[in-house]
């Protein structure tokens, strides 16, 4: 792809991203071990991390994908060049290969599971962590993503000298994103959906919370700004996220066209912040069929049948016709509008929200004005500027940008427009850690016998990322900080 990447350059642009700036020079700092878990990951995807994950088998789809593209400045947020890997059998082939070693130790009757058991307290004897004691709830058939039942048929107390908490962050419980909602992202949407299933609702971060365990950054969040209602929900209030190419015009709920940079793939928590500031919890793309067909893809293995069950000929009619997931949404969500004329497009707009906000006069006039900028080679407008910038780039001109072309041209028609909703997903903060995933207190003294990793520690030291992620960074700190606290735990046994 012709991508010349540094481990310097990488570390440039994670810095500019993170904005670290709470105690980083102060072993009680906030920021303290979140720094310091940056340039350890850092320095292991550089390094280790691609001969480590081959070596258990998995592979990547040959083009990088280019996520969080930034607010303009060299040493500011985002990514500098693309990086974004997509797994050759998305998230299952991530799973594949740490599944084989658990089953196999449930096999050799070193793993034991305990489904059903829901975890209230974790015990802590003469200040050491000794083991976590709950409920035994009633079994269910419910299918994942369902809610189950919480009847209590029984307790349960397990001892263990060393206790890992892996319980993820808290994007299903809205109360407690709202309850954390930082006033730099304006006033917490009322009306949100849901990118995680039921269970991430934060309540192992309070229980080890209680066990001394010290939270910090909770009010660093990553939620993002082009969601889409599940027509088929797998969970309550399910939603998925477009992950949008540089294309499509993008509209507060008014029909304002937002500035850079706030445009799609761009920078994500400046552009959420954008749409609060609206009085709205939604916005809108207005695009068309040409972009949709090439430039939009869908979160989640069930959405990317193609990349999951490695089907190269699927994979291949990508060329030539719009992936069947995005044109099922286009025809059974309810966020879609599709008109042959920009009139008919408003009238839909205005009829699916009920609010009649969007005015075709001025929508008219600000997506001509987009479209002037086409007829030459240059331009002053940031987002066609960007175009060109990602047809620049093999792996965006071959997958995920279409040529560029007027919005209001008929042949690139029909017209499509999308209501956004604002999708609940990530915590970027948590429970604090060493770089042995070691959980500290409020003195900032490890607790012995208790470890976190992933989501539940910020995905390491209670916030790697800071306030923005660069993307394509949290399942790689899951990874991360999960090797890093289960050899840290193995060898204190």
């Amino acid at each position: 792809m012709g991508i010349k990447d540094t481990q310097e350059l990488a570390w440039q642009d994670w810095l500019g991203t993170a904005g670290f700036d709470r105690g980083v020079d102060d072993p009680t700092g906030q920021d303290y071990w979140a720094r310091k878990w940056a340039e350890a990951y850092v320095d292991f995807a550089a390094n280790e991390k691609r001969s480590w994950l081959y070596g258990l088998g998995i592979r990547w789809f040959p083009i990088v994908g280019w996520a969080e593209r930034g607010g303009g400045l060299a040493d500011g947020h985002g990514n500098s060049v693309p990086r974004f890997h997509v797994t050759w059998g998305t998230g299952p082939a991530v799973v594949e290969p740490f599944e084989k070693q658990v089953r196999a130790g449930v096999a050799s009757g070193k793993v034991t599971f305990k489904f059903r058991h829901r975890v209230d307290e974790i015990v802590r004897t003469n200040g050491t962590v000794t083991g976590v004691r709950g409920a035994i709830l009633e079994p269910s058939t419910a299918q994942r993503g369902k809610a189950t039942s919480r009847t209590v048929v029984g307790d349960f107390e397990l001892n263990a000298p060393v206790v890992i908490v892996t319980s993820g962050g808290i994007g299903a419980n809205h109360d407690l994103v709202r309850q954390n909602w930082p006033a730099r992202l304006g006033t917490a949407p009322k009306t949100m959906i849901t990118g995680v299933p039921a269970y991430v609702d934060g309540r192992m971060l309070g229980i080890t919370a209680s066990a001394g365990g010290r939270i910090v950054n909770p009010d660093r969040m990553w939620h993002y700004t082009e969601g889409l209602r599940n027509y088929d929900p797998i969970w309550p209030n399910h939603g998925i996220r477009i992950l949008p190419g540089p294309s499509s015009m993008w509209f507060d709920a008014t029909g304002k066209r937002f500035s850079a940079p706030d445009m799609p793939g761009y920078d994500t928590l400046h552009t959420l912040g954008s749409i609060t500031a609206s009085g709205y919890d939604y916005s809108w793309f207005v695009t068309t069929s040409k972009i949709i067909a090439k430039e939009f893809a869908l979160s989640g293995s069930e959405q990317n049948p193609d990349l999951t069950n490695k089907d190269i000929l699927m994979l291949l009619s990508r060329i030539w016709q719009t992936p069947e997931p995005i044109e099922k949404f286009r025809k059974n969500g309810v966020d879609f509008i599709t008109a042959t004329t920009l009139s008919e497009l408003v009238l839909g707009m205005n009829k699916l929200t009920g609010d009649g906000l969007i005015k075709l006069a001025d929508l008219q006039r600000q997506i001509e004005a987009r479209d002037r900028e086409i007829d030459n080679s240059y331009s002053k407008d940031a987002q066609v500027m960007g175009i060109r910038n990602a047809l620049s780039y093999p792996g965006d001109s071959l997958s995920r940008t279409a040529a560029i072309h007027k919005i209001l041209d008929p042949s690139a028609g029909p017209l499509i427009a999308v209501r956004l909703n604002i999708l609940t997903r990530k915590t970027l903060g948590g429970l604090q850690t060493d770089l042995s995933g070691r959980v500290l207190d409020a003195t900032g003294k490890p607790i012995p016998g208790l470890y976190a990793a992933g989501e539940v520690s910020g995905f390491g030291g209670g916030g790697v990322h800071g306030y923005r992620s660069m993307e394509g960074t949290f399942l790689g700190g899951c990874l991360f900080s999960g090797r890093q606290a289960g050899r840290a735990a193995a060898a204190a046994l």
